[in-house]
């Protein structure tokens, strides 16, 4: 068997900062810590920051008045923030900064005027927490038949912006698709799809050119981890999403003896290791690490500048 790494993979930017604000609020503070919805989409992330006195919430009112919160790297509407005020939480925010810059644009093309369509996953908090920045009309559409179904005010005054986290390719044909019926539609294109996304999407695109099957390490609630294995799907390629190396079924590999591996941007390495371990018990595997570029993020080279502003939070 040779197993085939893709790169890049795992862990992006937003999850690094995101999971680091965390350890430094727990560092610095103490537990317990309340964080609003999970930090990231990753149930083994999750338990180790739970583990470590981490206490998730559905809502701000769970927290004690006047105590610390944070908020996942999804985002949050505005009237989290409100409320999260109204009860004198101090606010930790681990937005993504990629997810605040949709939230910008948003409330740009709003205060312009202009009725949003919002292409992503409804329900996603990371959608949720975009509608909640605007005032105005908003529309959420996933596929190319909703947007034929779509009904808007006025044709002549509408914009979008994307979730982060999208197919590239599925994306693509649904701005197409709002371009054709709405043709003054003013959006820009894939940029709110973050770099990292598409990063490990066209990691799969080549990868697939090489492998039998496709295994995407990531949880089932994560919107990237899903599109890795879709993309993997549309490029020929058997593929699977698992949550560790105890879903692996070596049934999947009769006949198949090119494996490639990628993970989504909320798994973490530990667990793609995990993975390459359980296929060499297998049987004899070579494993290799694919060509391609590795990646700086502004996360990681802002970290002291994260740290600083934890701090001057907590200070208050």
């Amino acid at each position: 068997m040779e197993i085939i790494l893709a790169r890049p993979r795992g862990f992006c930017g937003g999850v690094i900062r995101a999971v680091n604000i965390v350890n430094e609020v727990l560092a610095l503070q103490g537990p317990p810590v309340f964080v609003l919805h999970e930090i990231v989409h990753n149930r083994h992330v999750v338990k180790r920051l739970r583990d470590q006195g981490t206490l998730f919430i559905e809502s701000v009112e769970e927290a004690a008045p006047g105590g610390i919160v944070i908020f996942s790297a999804h985002g949050v509407s505005d009237g989290v923030f409100e409320r999260a005020r109204e009860r004198r939480l101090r606010v930790v925010d681990a937005t993504c900064p990629l997810v605040k810059k949709v939230h910008f644009r948003a409330r740009r093309y709003s205060r312009a005027g202009l009725e949003l369509v919002i292409i992503g996953h409804k329900g996603h908090a990371e959608v949720e927490g975009t509608k909640g920045c605007v005032n105005g009309r908003v529309h959420v559409v996933g596929t190319v038949t909703e947007v034929e179904d779509l009904t808007v005010e006025d044709p002549g005054k509408l914009a979008y912006v994307t979730q982060t986290t999208l197919n590239i390719q599925n994306t693509h044909l649904i701005i197409m698709a709002l371009k054709k019926r709405f043709p003054s539609l003013m959006g820009a294109g894939l940029a709110d799809v973050c770099r990292a996304t598409q990063n490990r999407q066209k990691a799969v695109h080549r990868l697939c050119r090489e492998i039998d099957i496709l295994l995407v390490v990531g949880s089932r609630n994560s919107s990237n981890s899903n599109r890795l294995r879709e993309v993997g799907e549309q490029s020929g390629c058997l593929s699977f999403l698992i949550e560790d190396s105890g879903e692996i079924d070596p049934a999947w590999f009769r006949n198949r003896h090119r494996v490639g591996v990628t993970a989504g941007a909320s798994a973490p390495e530990v667990l793609v290791q995990g993975v390459v371990e359980r296929l060499e018990a297998l049987g004899d595997a070579q494993v290799r690490e694919m060509a391609g570029g590795s990646e700086q993020t502004a996360a990681e080279m802002g970290a002291s500048r994260r740290e600083l502003d934890v701090q001057a939070t907590l200070a208050v």
